[in-house]
């Protein structure tokens, strides 16, 4: 199944200069060399090119016949994608970034903005797929527009595209750009039977356990006839995340630190400037710290299946039907300092309960402190603080499947009829999200280093893994679930009108739907919780040990069958057989769009050189609703809000590429586009209080009203194409976005202005004025990013063998964007260097992204913003051919097994700091 491919000879003045830059800017000067050398073209061979060459071959042909900016990733061979993650693949691209979730690449941000604003397509139809995160911070149960790529494993695809401008033929939406991911197709293959199977087994080095991942297609061509394809993918593995972290912050008033004291507080032990300083209120806390490990068991189905039809040599119908399955038992274990909730958010809270035994009573002691020039606390010494072990359970089942018909018909020799219809659902489950939680008192030295990045927890003279220093706290017992429903049909037509125009028009349906609730289950029904506190946890724990030490963590099969007389649960089940304590957070929201195209497209000369691109607009109309509920205190239902909601518009296109030599393009775009407002934003749900002394009302609620954000782009690029696999390319870009998001706070206003039922509180009619209203809305103003993007590839064919199997492929991404724009770092690069033979082959590849911000707040200790530090990751690949049809491979993820630090604060203060650890796996391929 090789691909061959012609080399060809060109001018050399051009190629020398552009490759003289290309020298300067990535330091390829080997390249230069082999290319300028000039060959006859009677004197070439044919040369065959496969592998990991041949994929990088395949995409460079993709990106040089596009009318718009693309770049793209070919499966090497079935089965056979570069590498274990979409993500970790796509990150290879220029103007790619991504986050991380267990080691393994999830979600994405394209040319500086974030994950909401890259749309994904799975086989022309819009996809949105969530996973979650043992992370709050990382963007937990969050159903939103991003696409999260670790839901499917990547052998299932054939490849993946990055569309990066925008032309009218597309539907409006992801104003960052285009993702589409490919499944193979029975006519992608030679008439005949063909097949692959992979099976691969690995470990990481926190889990030690055995990791199998295995994955199979089958495809039967009838000569281009009639063809059908299946086939599975199946992966099975243990993660460990291991680190630190503190969690939120506080600034406790001078009047709450002089109570402490005087209820027993010892400071005693400070100097006379730290006890003044310490009572003065001007240090920030951190709430608390923790040592943690986020332990999960993950396995992963993937299911397509293709049939392809052509009934006549005008005709083709494609049929695609794809399932997923993507599953996690998850177990989160802290040991952290935790206040206790009657005094305050200060982690060496003293305040005395009633229910706890004696020990539990003892005055903290705190032997020093010290803080910086942010008055933020970096280092507590504490004797006898409130500590909390903290132990979580979660089953989290996500379910996707989706069902696309596309057919193309070829009416005559000028015009095509083209289009599709599907359908998919996507499902996210939690049937249950357990918590277990002990008190304990002991000392801690806490040191979060001088600049606050980093920290150290020590314990003098206190056992963690004691049971006599703990007592039962609580259970906590919730579950989720969220469904997103997507049905779309659209249909095209091209005529050809003559050598140089094509004229284009086409309309679509669009009808999304999303709903979600979230269910919690008390643990105090009867005074149980009260029961359970303070009583013995010998019985109930086990010693959990990990990189960062030893603690007591509570045993869920011993607790279940302990205090089973207080619940209606068996032992192991999901926990959700007690009382029901509150619904949250329910609603449903629809969105219905209808749109249309034209597009003329053109293809001719200019001044002697070929000159192609099209020129167009796309119109569309969008009508949204959302249903969703209204709760007050202790999140009481209320009522029922049902807002409605309409847009519409009209979108310019251009895109243009001239061919200024016969290998050299020049790319222009300027269009508009759009992002569809986050989907939480648009969620009518919400809350509404009446403070019964000032008898004054708030509330606030989601607005499905909301205009979506606006793009103005512009993109001006230059691509030089060499030998088998050579680019360097370089493109500039902007974008002006308009149409922000932000919330609004309205004062004494009338309920019927909220769109929030006056019903929900007591007694209040539609003229009962609200004294403060909240909700998005979208801001006045602009917001500009701009960036350049450099790309490099080339094929060391000057070397003498056998170094002329060397090649490297490098990319570097700059991005300038205004404060409220995040998601992005501000420079990234990648390069991977491989070195392939017809036998055997290595690469090895480093993606590297700056610290970059996942919010933004104006006030300097303000935990809204947020962010991660830079960071860089090592993979490695290797493989050897025992014969043409049977191929050992090894791979290696996150070599270095990378810190992955995130933020808080302007001052960039510590948030998390954890470590996942390196996978190896070994493999087997086999095609026929």
């Amino acid at each position: 199944m090789s691909k061959r491919y012609r080399v060809r000879a060109t001018g050399p003045n051009l190629r020398t200069a552009l490759l003289a830059t290309a020298s300067v800017l990535v330091a390829a000067a080997g390249a230069t060399s082999a290319l300028a050398q000039e060959a006859d073209p009677a004197q070439l061979d044919e040369v065959i090119v496969t592998g990991f060459r041949r994929s990088l071959g395949d995409a460079r042909d993709i990106k040089r016949d596009a009318v718009i900016s693309v770049d793209a990733i070919v499966a090497e061979d079935m089965t056979k994608f570069p590498d274990l993650n979409l993500a970790e693949s796509l990150q290879r691209l220029p103007g790619v970034q991504i986050t991380r979730e267990a080691g393994e690449g999830r979600r994405i941000s394209l040319r500086g903005l974030g994950a909401d604003f890259s749309r994904v397509q799975l086989n022309g139809m819009e996809v949105l797929g969530n996973v979650d995160s043992a992370q709050d911070s990382r963007g937990q149960r969050s159903r939103d527009r991003a696409f999260d790529f670790n839901i499917f494993a990547s052998e299932l695809f054939s490849r993946v595209e990055v569309e990066k401008t925008f032309q009218a033929s597309q539907k409006e939406g992801g104003m960052a750009g285009t993702v589409g991911l490919f499944t193979g197709r029975p006519f992608d293959y030679a008439p005949g039977i063909n097949g692959a199977m992979t099976v691969k087994v690995g470990t990481n080095e926190y889990t030690e356990d055995a990791q199998p991942r295995v994955a199979a297609l089958f495809s039967q061509n009838w000569d281009n006839r009639f063809g059908v394809s299946f086939s599975v993918a199946y992966s099975q593995r243990e993660t460990t995340e291991q680190g630190h972290n503190t969690y939120n912050y506080s600034r406790p008033s001078a009047t709450t630190l002089q109570g402490l004291v005087t209820r027993g507080l010892n400071i005693s032990g400070l100097s006379a400037a730290e006890q003044a300083k310490f009572l003065s209120g001007d240090l920030y806390f951190a709430d608390g710290n923790r040592i943690s490990s986020w332990n999960a068991e993950q396995e992963r189905l993937g299911l397509t299946a293709a049939m392809q039809w052509r009934p006549t040599d005008t005709m083709e119908l494609t049929l695609d039907v794809l399932h997923g399955e993507f599953s996690t038992r998850r177990s989160e274990v802290h040991l952290a300092t935790r206040p206790l909730a009657s005094t305050g958010s200060v982690a060496f809270d003293t305040a005395a309960a009633t229910i706890w035994p004696a020990t539990f009573q003892t005055a903290s002691v705190i032997n020093d402190i010290a803080w910086d020039s942010s008055n933020y606390v970096t280092l507590t010494d504490v004797t006898g603080t409130t500590f909390g072990s903290e132990h979580r359970r979660s089953l989290n089942e996500n379910e996707f499947n989706q069902v696309v018909l596309t057919g193309k018909w070829d009416l005559s020799d000028r015009l095509v009829v083209d289009g599709h219809i599907g359908y998919e659902k996507s499902t996210y489950d939690t049937p249950y999200d357990d918590k277990l939680y002990m008190r304990a008192r002991g000392n801690l030295v806490a040191s979060y280093g001088a600049d606050g990045r980093s920290a150290t927890f020590d314990y003098p003279n206190w056992d963690p893994t004691n049971p006599a220093n703990y007592a039962m706290n609580s259970f906590y017992y919730r579950g989720f679930n969220n469904e997103s429903e997507l049905r779309e049909g659209e249909l095209n037509a091209r005529y050809l009108m003559s050598d140089v125009w094509t004229l284009s028009a086409g309309v679509a349906y669009h009808r999304f739907a999303q709903e979600g609730v979230d269910l919690f289950y008390d643990d105090n029904v009867n005074g149980t919780r009260d029961k359970m506190r303070g009583t013995s946890v010998a019985d109930v724990t086990s010693v959990y040990t990990n990189a960062f030490g030893s603690w007591l963590i509570g045993d869920y099969d011993k607790a279940f069958a302990k205090y089973r007389e207080y619940h209606r649960f068996e032992p192991n089940t999901d926990g959700t057989g007690g009382a029901l304590q509150d619904i949250e957070n329910v609603f449903e929201t629809t969105e219905e769009t209808v749109s249309g195209f034209v597009q003329a497209d053109w293809d001719s000369e200019l001044m002697g050189r070929r000159f192609r691109g099209n020129v167009g607009l796309r119109g569309y109309s969008t009508e949204t609703r959302s249903i969703g509920w209204i709760q007050g205190d202790s999140y009481a239902y209320l009522g029922t809000s049902d807002v409605e909601g309409s847009y519409e518009g009209v979108l310019p296109a251009m895109n243009a590429v001239l061919d200024v030599a016969d290998d050299v393009l020049l790319r222009f775009s300027a269009t508009q586009n759009l992002n569809r407002p986050g989907l939480g934003s648009m969620a009518a749900e919400g809350s509404a209080f009446k403070n019964e002394d000032s008898g004054e009302i708030t509330a606030s609620r989601g607005n499905p009203n909301l205009e979506p954000y606006k793009v103005n782009a512009y993109d001006l690029g230059l691509e030089y194409y060499f030998g088998d696999v050579g680019l360097f390319a370089v493109t500039l870009f902007q974008k002006d976005i308009t149409n922000y998001i932000g919330s609004v706070l309205l004062e004494d206003i009338p309920f019927s202005e909220t769109g929030v039922p006056s019903g929900t509180i007591p007694g209040a009619t539609e003229d009962t004025i609200v004294s403060e209203f909240s909700m998005p809305i979208n801001i006045e103003g602009t917001n500009t990013l701009t960036g350049v993007e450099l790309t490099m590839q080339a094929q060391m064919t000057f070397l003498p063998a056998p170094f002329d199997g060397f090649g490297v492929v490098a990319n570097f991404t700059s991005v300038e964007a205004d404060e409220d724009l995040t998601g992005f770092s501000p420079q990234s690069y990648n390069a991977t260097v491989y070195y392939e033979t017809t036998r055997w082959g290595v690469r090895a590849s480093m993606s590297h992204r700056d610290t970059w911000y996942s919010g933004y707040n104006d006030t300097p200790m303000n935990a809204g913003t947020r962010g991660f530090e830079a960071s860089t990751y090592v993979d490695a690949a290797a493989f050897f051919n025992i014969t043409d049809a049977l191929q050992v491979t090894l791979d290696a993820v996150n070599l270095t097994n990378e810190t992955d630090t995130q933020f808080w604060g302007q001052n960039r203060y510590l948030y998390n700091q954890n470590q996942s650890g390196t996978t190896y796996m070994a493999g087997l391929s086999y095609k026929f």
